[in-house]
């Protein structure tokens, strides 16, 4: 780093509450966001994490810890926690705290079928939830954001997050979009989002000299630009995905895989991906490029 330079200051969030309100869907987020993330963190290392975070992550700039009734010792513990947080200084520090109704959480765990980290033996799991809520109340006050996910979906969780939490950095949450070529004949791809079939245009493997050639070749191009319907469907489809895209983002999608495929998957399905891919980057969206059956 330059001399002049001043280094990022380290951001860490906490992220704490009641179980089932939406902690690990938070923090899986942040990942998305670019944060180091770690749940469930054992409390003496915790205790170390936070009387110097920097010394722990290094040249980690962003850090997310997820703490919770999990960890043994956790109520005990928690009003020196509580103190430990306040006395944080020199980093930018936020307590996020996620709860929900008690309808809410009972029905999440009746949904998962799993144990509440607070309950006893028989005992319904609201007890465990009122116990929880009772010994989280010192946390809920010295927190900076109350997330109440009652009525949030896990789609919901992660919009929030990204909404409160972002930085306003969009590259650091550009939803990573992909497209594969492929071969009807070999089989449609598994992991295919969206699905488009390019099998209208006239097949090049039926011309002398372009069989053994792919669509990655300038005579294979060539031939298809001389359809009338090749460029235009280029065209609407770059308009169709460059609508498209914003609005999976929106929903907080990490990933997009795009499909384009032809009979064999070595010509028309290629050549469009190879003359697509450049258009959607120009437009701030860079693709990962997949040829899956060109080599058939």
């Amino acid at each position: 780093m330059p001399a002049n330079e001043t280094p990022e200051r380290l951001r860490l969030i906490v992220l704490s509450g009641l179980s089932g309100s939406g902690k690990s869907t938070a923090a899986k987020a942040l990942e998305d966001l670019g944060y180091y993330c770690v749940d469930n963190l054992p409390l003496p290392l915790l205790r170390t994490f936070l009387e110097d975070p920097e010394a722990q992550v290094g040249e980690l700039r962003r850090v997310a810890v997820v703490t919770d009734v999990r960890a043994p010792g956790f109520g005990e513990a928690l009003g020196e926690l509580v103190n430990q947080l306040a006395q944080i200084h020199g980093y930018e520090l936020v307590v996020v705290f996620f709860e929900a109704s008690q309808e809410t959480l009972v029905r999440r765990y009746s949904e998962t079928r799993r144990c509440h980290p607070l309950g006893d033996g028989d005992r319904p799991v609201i007890d465990g939830i009122r116990r929880e809520r009772a010994l989280l109340a010192p946390l809920r006050k010295a927190s900076d954001r109350i997330f109440d996910t009652t009525d949030w979906s896990v789609h919901d969780v992660r919009h929030e997050m990204v909404r409160e939490l972002g930085d306003g950095d969009e590259t650091a949450r550009r939803m990573a979009v992909s497209m594969i070529s492929f071969g009807f004949k070999h089989g449609v791809p598994s992991a295919c989002d969206l699905l488009f079939d390019v099998r209208f245009l006239a097949n090049p493997y039926f011309r002398p000299g372009l069989r053994e050639r792919t669509g990655r070749d300038p005579e294979v191009r060539d031939f298809l630009t001389q359809q009338e319907d090749f460029e235009p469907f280029l065209d609407r489809l770059e308009d169709f995905l460059r609508f498209l895209l914003p609005r999976f983002q929106a929903e907080n999608r990490s990933y997009l895989s795009i499909g384009i495929g032809c009979t064999g998957g070595r010509h028309r399905s290629v050549a469009s991906v190879e003359l697509l891919a450049p258009r959607l980057g120009r437009r701030g969206w860079p693709v990962r490029v997949h040829h899956r059956d060109v080599e058939r």
